[in-house]
């Protein structure tokens, strides 16, 4: 975990995003214009991404490059990797006021396995314990042009990187009941994200302050600060 000075803001309460979406849709990317936003503002923010590297998470990850899991057992990894992660990173650095920035969460172990033919509501009932997301961010791209990023980056597509898949996994990225789930379309640039995103982010950040300091300077203080991290953007429609 990151080490933060006193002087910097934190959000009353936390805030934990969540970036979803098949891959080759830029959640790393978006990801990591966040981090350098709420950085540029002065905001206590972690971001740490899923599975993660701990021992559970490389099992998933030595697994999908090598092939060698079955579903049940990696579903199991996956839990206990989350499980992990929400009691040494997530809760911590909610309960301190810090921003969490997850690529990837919960949606995708139910929408990727839910693509493979388990239960998706099975699957998410399996992680129940894991703290909702304040704004879980949908970047949406057609399945080909997210495989063409992929190949374009260098990379060679997993064994879950197929149009079917990716079709599957888009159709429950868009359906499954997830109620902070907020969808931009990642077909345009990496600003165009970002701004969408962003705007996002400054409603419920003004929302959280309001509910739990009131309609105060503070509040008020606080959203601006936020808001003026990325001048350099085009606001307009």
């Amino acid at each position: 975990m990151n080490s933060f000075g006193s002087q910097k803001k934190i959000v009353p309460g936390g805030l934990l995003i969540a970036i979803e979406g098949i891959d080759g849709g830029g959640k790393t990317t978006l990801a990591d214009a966040l981090l350098h936003s709420f950085e540029s503002a002065g905001v206590r923010v972690h971001k740490s991404k899923e599975p993660t590297f701990g021992p559970w998470g490389m099992k998933v990850r030595n697994g999908n490059a090598e092939g060698r899991l079955d579903a049940e057992e990696e579903v199991r990894y996956l839990i206990l990797d989350r499980q992990q992660h929400v009691n040494e990173v997530i809760k911590p650095e909610l309960s301190l006021g810090g921003v969490v920035i997850l690529d990837r969460y919960y949606p995708s172990t139910a929408a990727y396995q839910g693509a493979a033919g388990q239960d998706v509501d099975r699957l998410l009932e399996m992680n129940s314990f894991a703290p909702v997301p304040d704004v879980i961010f949908v970047l949406d791209i057609d399945p080909a042009t997210g495989l063409d990023r992929i190949r374009g980056r260098g990379d060679v597509p997993n064994i879950f990187e197929t149009t079917e898949t990716l079709t599957r996994c888009r159709e429950l990225f868009l359906s499954m009941p997830l109620s902070s789930r907020r969808v931009i379309d990642a077909s345009g640039t990496v600003e165009s994200v970002l701004r969408e995103a962003w705007k996002v982010l400054l409603v419920v950040i003004a929302d959280k302050a309001a509910a739990l300091r009131g309609f105060s300077p503070e509040a008020a203080d606080l959203v601006l600060d936020i808001g003026g991290a990325i001048p350099n953007l085009d606001w307009g429609n």
